[in-house]
C-alpha cells in the first residue's frame, strides 16, 4: 500500500502535500516545530492556504522521524539557498538525505523536487548508497521533478501546470506508480531519461526571467538618463509581433535571486566562467540603490524640511500578494530610509507587521514610494496627489 511522506512544508511541499493527501495516505513531515504545530491546528503562517485546505483525513503532519517508518514513497521539497559568498548552499538536502539513510528500505521511491545544479542528485543518492548498502535503481529508486510552484499566483497552480519527471531507471511498474502519484497534482507530465538535464532545465527556466527583468531595468535606467518616457518606449517596442514585453521591478524570492549563482557555480567548476548569466543577477542586485538614489533625488528638490518628512515604503514582500519577504530588496530599503528620516514607515497588506492605511493616514505623508505593482497599491496611488508619489519604476506615473 502506498504511504507518502513529504519531507519540508514550505511554500513548495505543503501544496503537494495537501493534493496528494486528497489520494492517498500521507504525512507532511518538517523539522520546524512551530510550524508543524501550526499546521496541526489548521493555520498555515504563509498564508496560502485556509483552514478547510489543512484538515484533511489522510493526512498527518509530523516532526518525529519515527513515523515515517512505514512510508515508501518520499518527496523531498527543503529550500536550496545561498550563502553570503553565493555559493549553493545544500544544508537541508544533506539533513533530508541524512534523515533517509536512517529509514530507507527496499522498495521505496525519493522524488527530490528542490532546484539545485546538474549533478546534485546523483551525488545525494551515491551518499545514499553507500550509507544504506541499497542500490539505487534496483533496491530503491529516484525521481527528479523540480518545482513549479507559484506563491501567490491562483492561476498557474499544481491543478494546470505542466510538471516534468526526471527518472533514469528501466522499471516501468515503477515508472508507472510515479506516474499514477503525480498525475493526482498535474494534469500533464513530461518524462525524462536523464536527470541532470532536467535540473539544469530547471535553473534556466528562472535564469531566463531574471535576465529578461534585468534588462527592462536597464532600459528603464537609460530612458532616465535619456529624460524619456519609459512606458512610452515600451509601448511602442510592443507593436511589433515578437517584442516580449516585462516589468522592471526589484527581484526577490526564493528562486530567481538565487538560481543563476547555482548553475554559474558548477560551470565554474567545469572550467566555464559565465558572461551573460551573472551580469543579469548584478543589474538587479543593484536595483536597490537606483530605488535609493531615485526616491532621494525627488526628495531632495522638495521644500519640506529634511527633519519633518514624512516618508511610507509602498510594498514590502518581494512580490506582490505574498508574505514572503525572503531576499526582498524592499526590507531593505525602507531600513535604509527608516535611518535617514525618523519618520518613516513600512505599508503592505501583505505583510501582517505593518500598519493599515487609512484616508487619515494618506495626508500625514510628504512621499510615497512605490515598490511593488499591483491593484491594492495602485487604488492608493489613485488617492494621492500626484506630488507625493515617488515611482521608481514607473508604475503608476506617466
Amino acid at each position: 500500500m502506498l504511504k507518502i511522506c513529504v519531507i519540508g512544508l514550505g511554500y513548495v511541499g505543503l501544496p503537494i502535500c495537501l493534493k496528494l493527501a486528497k489520494n492517498f495516505s500521507t504525512i507532511g513531515y518538517d523539522t520546524n516545530s512551530k510550524r508543524i504545530d501550526s499546521l496541526k491546528i489548521g493555520i498555515d503562517h504563509n498564508e496560502e492556504f485556509k483552514k478547510k485546505d489543512i484538515k484533511i483525513k489522510n493526512l498527518i503532519f509530523s516532526k518525529k522521524i519515527e513515523d515515517l517508518h512505514k512510508c515508501n514513497f518520499y518527496i523531498v521539497c527543503v529550500p536550496t539557498p545561498i550563502t553570503f559568498s553565493k555559493k549553493p548552499d545544500l544544508r537541508y538536502i544533506e539533513k533530508s538525505f541524512k534523515l533517509l539513510s536512517k529509514i530507507l528500505k527496499k522498495g521505496d521511491i525519493i522524488v527530490l523536487e528542490s532546484t539545485v545544479y546538474p549533478g546534485v542528485t546523483e551525488a545525494f543518492i551515491k551518499k545514499l548508497e553507500k550509507k544504506t548498502k541499497l542500490i539505487n535503481n534496483y533496491d530503491f529508486s529516484t525521481c527528479y521533478s523540480p518545482e513549479r510552484i507559484n506563491p501567490g499566483d491562483k492561476n498557474r497552480n499544481l491543478n494546470n501546470i505542466n510538471k516534468i519527471l526526471a527518472y533514469e531507471g528501466k522499471d516501468e511498474k515503477v515508472k508507472k506508480l510515479i506516474f499514477n502519484v503525480y498525475k493526482k497534482l498535474s494534469k500533464k507530465l513530461i518524462f525524462s531519461k536523464n536527470i541532470k538535464e532536467a535540473e539544469t532545465a530547471k535553473g534556466i527556466e528562472n535564469i531566463q526571467r531574471d535576465l529578461n527583468i534585468a534588462l527592462f531595468n536597464e532600459i528603464l535606467i537609460i530612458c532616465n538618463k535619456l529624460k524619456l518616457n519609459f512606458n512610452e518606449v515600451v509601448r511602442l517596442a510592443s507593436t511589433k509581433w515578437n517584442f516580449m514585453n516585462f516589468s522592471p521591478g526589484l527581484v526577490g524570492g526564493h528562486c530567481l535571486p538565487v538560481d543563476p549563482y547555482y548553475l554559474t557555480y558548477i560551470a565554474k567548476k567545469r572550467g566555464y566562467k559565465s558572461k551573460v548569466t551573472l551580469s543579469g543577477r548584478d543589474v538587479n542586485n543593484d536595483m536597490k540603490e537606483y530605488v535609493i538614489n531615485f526616491a532621494n533625488s525627488v526628495i531632495k528638490i522638495s521644500k519640506v524640511k529634511k527633519d519633518k518628512i514624512k516618508i511610507c515604503i509602498v510594498g514590502l514582500t518581494y512580490k506582490y500578494g505574498v508574505t514572503d519577504t525572503r531576499n526582498s530588496q524592499k526590507i531593505e530599503i525602507l531600513k535604509y530610509f527608516k535611518k535617514k528620516f525618523k519618520h518613516t514607515k513600512g505599508f503592505d497588506p501583505f505583510f501582517k507587521t505593518t500598519d493599515k492605511l487609512n484616508n487619515d493616514e494618506l495626508k500625514k505623508y510628504d512621499f510615497f514610494i512605490f515598490l511593488t505593482k499591483g491593484p491594492k497599491f495602485k487604488n492608493i496611488a489613485n488617492l494621492l496627489d500626484n506630488k507625493k508619489i515617488i515611482d521608481p519604476f514607473c508604475y503608476y506615473s506617466n
